[in-house]
């Protein structure tokens, strides 16, 4: 873009003070050109420069808004914003599962009767918001009387707002809206489902881990679905000490929605009992969670 001189033979760009402000912004009528009165804050908030001649729209004006330091603060914007929508959330449960499965997959209709299950024994069913496994868990609860939400994510395929919300929050950031899932959740239960869903079991599997959260239940429903993965970690994972059985107390695998629905309610009022009972890390003999005293190794967060 040309910048057009003025009258003395300087250009636009050139007629600027010490702060970047420019003369011919700050001049005021009545004035002459060689004046330069103060300049508040606020006008420096509310003035612009502009090129010489009107131009109805202009990106480059746009421009800093792509910068790293302004996506900072739409990162910030995005974290207040989800809490405060969320903020009135009381006893909820995130259900996960992938977007590609319809009404005429079994998953689905498990799912909606979780939903039904969890509204009913007084929780709000959190999902990603989307279709498939997410719809038919949004879709139970709110069919049950419960409250349904829904924290959406923009993705350039696949992912829209399904149709049984209570409430939709939309969100940029992946880690943003993981941030909610966990914050505002008593409890995960994980359907099958692809990429998505392991993130979210892995995510929590770490954050139990490391103690970022405690007493919270990770369910996974379907036991021939998962079978491999847990098969896998048992005998790699587990067999090369690249974790402790105790990282798996409250991992529970089930059939049943019945059980699974248990599992949640028995961690909100009993802190996981006898949800550890059933647990991938009961079973493998693990310290139960508390008994840090009698574990191999009582140093580590996660034998606690």
């Amino acid at each position: 873009m040309e910048v057009s001189n003025s009258p003395n033979g300087q250009s636009r760009q050139d007629l600027t003070d010490e702060r970047g402000v420019s003369e011919s912004v700050k001049r005021r009528p009545g004035l002459p050109r060689t004046k330069r009165p103060v300049i508040t804050e606020d006008e420096q908030l509310l003035n612009r420069i502009l090129p010489a001649e009107p131009v109805p729209h202009l990106d480059s004006l746009g421009a800093f808004t792509h910068t790293e330091p302004w996506r900072v603060l739409r990162i910030q914007s995005e974290f207040v914003y989800g809490i405060n929508a969320l903020a009135g959330v009381g006893a909820a449960a995130a259900v996960f599962g992938s977007a590609r499965f319809g009404e005429d997959h079994p998953a689905y209709a498990a799912a909606r009767r979780l939903g039904q299950l969890l509204a009913e024994a007084g929780f709000a069913v959190i999902t990603g918001g989307g279709p498939g496994i997410m719809e038919a868990a949004n879709r139970g609860a709110q069919e049950a009387g419960g409250y349904s939400i829904g924290c959406n994510i923009e993705l350039p395929f696949e992912q829209y707002s399904n149709p049984y919300l209570d409430l939709s929050v939309n969100f940029r950031y992946f880690f943003v809206r993981k941030t909610m899932f966990v914050k505002f959740s008593e409890g995960f239960v994980i359907f099958p489902g692809g990429f998505g869903t392991l993130d979210e079991l892995f995510e929590s599997l770490t954050l139990v881990q490391t103690r970022k959260i405690s007493r919270f239940p990770i369910i996974l429903y379907d036991k021939a679905y998962w079978k491999g993965l847990m098969d896998w970690i048992v005998s790699t994972l587990l067999e090369r000490k690249a974790i402790s059985p105790e990282d798996l107390n409250l991992l529970v695998l089930t059939d049943s929605l019945e059980e699974a629905r248990d599992a949640i309610v028995n961690c909100y009022r009993s802190r996981c009992w006898e949800t550890w009972k059933h647990s991938m890390g009961a079973r493998l003999d693990a310290d139960p969670p508390g008994a840090p005293a009698t574990a191999a190794n009582p140093s580590k967060a996660d034998a606690e």
